[in-house]
């Protein structure tokens, strides 16, 4: 099965860990390839990305002149990659949150199962699993994922994790349009996907997958006024 990982990266220069990737490139697993998107950085992201494509034909870089946030940063690399002859296409967090060896279990549930949509999932589970999370994140992710669990009609646990794997032949409609909130992309998304004809065909329409290791990195880009403004973005994404 062929994999295209990709990385959102803005203003990375020093999150970036240069050496966990590289390990990775090494492996030379040919069917897992990445696309690293700069998104409008302003610091030397860019010529760390572009130093990386030289040196391994894994990679690719795509560059936005313009920061258009994660959101459209994904959507647009997930657009220009769909002609391309991937079964699936995931994104993960530049910082590697969730670590590059979690990907062989999203590949090994999508040959399984064939999902639509298989996602990240930050469950401890004792003597199975390392979650590093803060208290306070931990949470508020919780009452998050309630709420839009309850919108959504599905009893999702996570729906923030940075780690989610979409099959590629549903890709051009799922991400047809711009996202309206840059920040709660994931649950659009997910209300996209309800919303698909093959969401009711498919036997297995998504998974939710839980990652043996997540570790929350901090230097968080997410602003804490937006605390006050995700209850209304959540309210026109459902409406």
């Amino acid at each position: 099965m062929k994999t295209l990982i990709i990385i959102p990266c803005y203003n990375e220069e020093n999150r970036l860990p240069i050496q966990d990737f590289i390990h990775f490139f090494k492996a030379e697993q040919e069917d897992i390839r990445f696309l690293f998107v700069n998104d409008g950085s302003t610091d030397n992201t860019i010529n760390i990305l572009n130093d990386l494509e030289k040196r391994f034909q894994v990679v690719r870089v795509l560059d936005l002149k313009q920061n258009v946030g994660k959101a459209e940063a994904v959507r647009t690399a997930m657009l220009k990659s769909v002609s391309t002859d991937f079964d699936y296409i995931c994104y993960f967090d530049a910082d590697l949150a969730t670590p590059l060896e979690e990907i062989y279990q999203f590949i090994a549930k999508a040959e399984k199962y064939n999902p639509l949509v298989i996602m990240g999932s930050r469950v401890k589970l004792l003597g199975i699993t390392k979650i590093k999370r803060k208290w306070h994140r931990h949470y508020f992710g919780r009452v998050f994922a309630t709420i839009a669990s309850n919108m959504l009609k599905i009893p999702v646990y996570d729906t923030q994790c940075g780690a989610k794997m979409i099959k590629a032949s549903i890709i051009k409609e799922l991400f047809a349009s711009p996202f309206i909130s840059s920040w709660l992309f994931d649950v659009e998304m997910l209300f996209r996907l309800k919303n698909l004809q093959v969401y009711n065909q498919s036997q297995t329409p998504i998974i939710e997958l839980p990652l043996t290791r997540w570790e929350d990195k901090g230097d968080s880009k997410f602003p804490l006024s937006y605390l006050f403004k995700f209850p209304f973005e959540l309210i026109r994404i459902y409406l």
